[in-house]
């Protein structure tokens, strides 16, 4: 099977691109969300800085009582990067991340004194409690003994008060210029936008579009992936239910080249198995009931004659009616004993006793067997074994069975003066034993039969007593040689007659 085609692949692929696309779809989403209104990609945070500064400014040169909060809040409040803005009259304006940071605080007053505005945080409290548009309090001088004010930043121009390296800027200020003046600071936090701000600002959103995701995402695999295979699992089992019940000639769907696919073919040919062993079984009972009822009807019919005490019956009469009652039993009693070994070959009932059977012997006890009948229709038996093939490792008493059955048939079929031959030549690591007759031979439509319960193509054969036979004798024959790991073949020989090959294990030295 092609890897791709299998079913945990395709579920497996399709579950990763799924969840890929997912989490691509809510990343967009994210970005989207963070960009709206300003999120200003690409931009530094001195960039950021200028942008506010020269919009700040440019809003007070046109209108110097401008609602400044207002129109920061429309420009950049959905800005991702934190920043303030103080301007010089006192206001302390922040962006839409909420407080500002106490450092950007602390820059922006240290930048605003280091131009000369006086603007500090109020006494007891190192920084302003900040409020979109509210002014701020009152200035403390830096000087007085006690107050907490805040510790100086580097200026602009690097100088550090008492010298000194300055310490590396943590926020980026840029100065707001209206007319020349310095008009107050933006002060811009570096980095990366703070993960506070973004849970403040999209957690409930994000979190909200990534349940409706997760549901939407189950829904579509629950669809696309998983529902076909439940469907084709769910026709596989009413396919079952129904064997289960009875029905053989059920068959599943099986589409495809996946592990349903292998699953459903499976059952397919476990359904046409039981369908043909329930048609063989079928045809058996119907075999069995018409050769059983032959002879018993005879039986029964002559017997009920023999009963009549009304019906005067001369001794030679009824002596003869009572040698084919005799008949009529044994033939029954033949066929009784033929199907009991069929059953028992083909289940496996009694173990075979295996040992190293000579071929010479087989032929003897052939001929002895039949020599009075060919006798009687003046057949000849020739024999005739190859070097290496003088013995086989079987059953004695079943390989007997199996060539007597063989030979009994070919004595059948073979007309007056006719020959009979057994031959066995080596074949690799077995034996080859062919039995052949010069009869007529068997019609090419029931040569794929031959082997089969009950089947008979007498018709085929020369007249006589070839229509004797249980017609399970070459069954019995099969059973005992694929019983020994070996096979049997019928056909007819090119100079005529038909010829029986069995394939069985050579004897070991």
């Amino acid at each position: 099977m092609v890897w791709y085609r299998s079913l945990y692949w395709r579920i497996a692929v399709g579950f990763v691109a799924l969840m890929a696309c997912l989490l691509g779809a809510q990343a967009l989403l994210v970005l989207w969300l963070t960009g709206q209104g300003g999120w200003l990609p690409g931009r530094s945070p001195a960039d950021v800085g200028r942008l506010i500064a020269s919009d700040v400014a440019s809003a007070l040169s046109a209108n110097p009582g401008a609602d400044v909060a207002q129109h920061l809040r429309e420009r950049y409040g959905r800005t991702y990067r934190p920043f303030v803005v103080v301007l010089a009259d006192g206001r302390v304006i922040t962006g839409r991340q909420g407080p500002p940071l106490p450092g950007m605080l602390r820059a922006a007053y240290v930048r605003l004194q280091d131009a000369g505005i006086a603007v500090a945080p109020p006494r007891g409290a190192p920084f302003p409690e900040p409020g979109r548009g509210a002014p701020a309090p009152a200035a403390v001088p830096p000087e007085e003994p006690g107050a907490a004010g805040p510790q100086p930043f580097a200026p602009l121009d690097g100088r550090v008060p008492g010298g000194g390296q300055p310490p590396r800027p943590r926020e980026t200020v840029t100065p707001i210029e209206v007319k020349g003046r310095l008009a107050g600071v933006v002060v811009v936090a570096s980095g990366g936008p703070q993960i506070w701000f973004l849970l403040q600002a999209f957690g409930s959103t994000l979190a909200l579009i990534g349940l409706a995701l997760l549901l939407a995402g189950a829904a579509v695999a629950s669809l696309v992936i998983f529902r076909p295979a439940r469907e084709r699992m769910r026709k596989l089992e009413e396919a079952a239910v129904a064997l289960g019940a009875g029905r053989t000639s059920v068959r599943a769907p099986a589409d495809g080249d996946d592990e349903v696919s292998a699953l459903a073919r499976a059952f397919n040919r476990m359904a046409a198995a039981l369908e043909e062993s329930h048609a063989a079984r079928r045809r058996l009972l119907a075999d069995v009931s018409h050769e059983l009822r032959t002879p018993l009807t005879a039986i029964r019919g002559y017997v009920e004659t023999l009963g009549m005490a009304d019906l005067p019956l001369d001794a030679d009469t009824r002596a003869r009616y009572l040698r084919i009652v005799d008949d009529e039993t044994q033939k029954l009693e033949t066929l009784v004993g033929d199907l009991l070994d069929v059953a028992r070959l083909e289940g496996g009932g009694a173990p075979l006793a295996l040992a190293r059977v000579p071929v010479a012997g087989l032929f003897e006890r052939v001929a002895d067997r039949h020599g009075v009948r060919m006798r009687e229709k003046t057949v000849s038996l020739r024999t005739d074994i190859e070097p290496g093939a003088e013995a086989v490792h079987g059953d004695p008493d079943r390989l007997e069975q199996a060539l007597q059955n063989l030979a009994a048939n070919a004595v059948r079929h073979t007309p007056e003066g006719g020959e009979i031959l057994l031959r066995a030549e080596p074949a690799g690591d077995h034996v080859r034993i062919a039995v052949r007759d010069t009869g007529p031979g068997i019609a090419p439509e029931h040569l794929p039969h031959v082997f089969d319960r009950f089947y008979k193509a007498d018709a085929s054969r020369s007249a006589g007593d070839a229509a004797g036979g249980s017609g399970l004798g070459l069954s019995i024959v099969k059973a005992i040689v694929e019983r020994h790991g070996g096979a049997v073949t019928a056909a007819n020989a090119p100079e005529g007659g038909a010829v029986f090959e069995i394939l069985l294990p050579a004897a070991r030295t």
